[in-house]
């Protein structure tokens, strides 16, 4: 195996874009967080970049040793390592063990709780919600646990001596609840895919008007809840504006799912959630109110 061919291999074992998606919503977090306290320790945050990369990076190498034979039966990740046979299993669980075991070390040197957190998710993401997908659609649920906990992971990181307040806790919840239409509609377009492999992920488990519907609401849903920084007065007019009028955007793409039930409307979801949730962390990180 080539250099090139291994960094290739390397990317898509860790599922790159998703391990950014997720330190970047850590990292803005952190900075909430220091804003809160009047001061950015740089170094901190770059510790917990690398950290963070590489314990999501981990989580994602064991759900791909777990899933493999489901890979295989997939056209959109057929061409991952293990599937295509370019990395053997052995490969990958001494690859995702160094990442998790080094990231959770490096992630504990911020303090404790970041690092028990940090596990936590490994945990819940690889070992819970990864065989839950084929046993029912309410492993979208369970996966919304570990995939809320960068943000929680991000602002605990940026305190010595963390302490639960309800800025963190509002933060788990927009990502929290912006992963319910965020996934369905991804589930939505492949779900032809999704069933080689017998994941069942939509509400239903069919691409139908109550799975839309429901979609449809956590667009809904989501509009409130991510109104609550400015109603609780550490978000300012800015973000309230940002998040009201981002959320109608998702809330009108959610309706049209509903109303054609078609792939090209899921499409729109899904395109839709990749922006709504960096937009709306960074916007709330410059418009913080201390």
């Amino acid at each position: 195996m080539g250099e090139g061919s291994f960094i290739s291999d390397f990317k898509k074992l860790i599922k790159l874009r998703l391990t950014f998606l997720v330190v970047f919503s850590a990292s803005v977090s952190f900075l909430i967080g220091s804003k809160e306290q009047g001061a950015i320790n740089w170094i901190n945050w770059i510790i917990l970049t690398i950290g963070g990369f590489l314990v999501t990076g981990a989580a994602n190498g064991f759900n791909e040793i777990i899933e493999k034979d489901l890979d295989k039966l997939m056209s959109r990740t057929s061409d991952r390592p293990i599937p295509a046979g370019r990395m053997t299993t052995g490969q990958a669980l001494v690859l995702s063990l160094f990442m998790g075991l080094a990231g959770t070390l490096i992630l504990v040197r911020l303090n404790f709780l970041t690092g028990v957190l940090s596990v936590f998710s490994i945990f819940l993401y690889a070992f819970l919600y990864t065989p839950s997908k084929r046993k029912s659609p309410i492993a979208v649920f369970v996966g919304a646990f570990p995939g809320a906990l960068p943000p929680l992971i991000g602002y605990f990181a940026a305190f010595d001596n963390p302490q639960i307040s309800w800025i963190p806790i509002i933060l788990f919840l927009i990502q929290f609840v912006w992963q319910f239409p965020h996934f369905w509609s991804i589930a939505w377009v492949l779900d032809d895919d999704y069933k080689k492999a017998g994941f069942r992920l939509l509400p239903t488990t069919k691409r139908d008007k109550i799975s839309a519907f429901m979609t449809f609401l956590s667009t809904i849903v989501l509009v409130p809840v991510s109104l609550i920084p400015t109603f609780m007065g550490f978000g300012g007019y800015v973000i309230g504006g940002v998040s009201l009028i981002a959320g109608l955007v998702f809330v009108w793409y959610g309706y049209l799912l509903y109303r054609n039930l078609d792939v090209s409307s899921a499409r729109k979801v899904m395109f839709t959630s990749f922006f709504y949730l960096p937009l709306v962390q960074l916007v709330l990180l410059f418009d913080f109110v201390r």
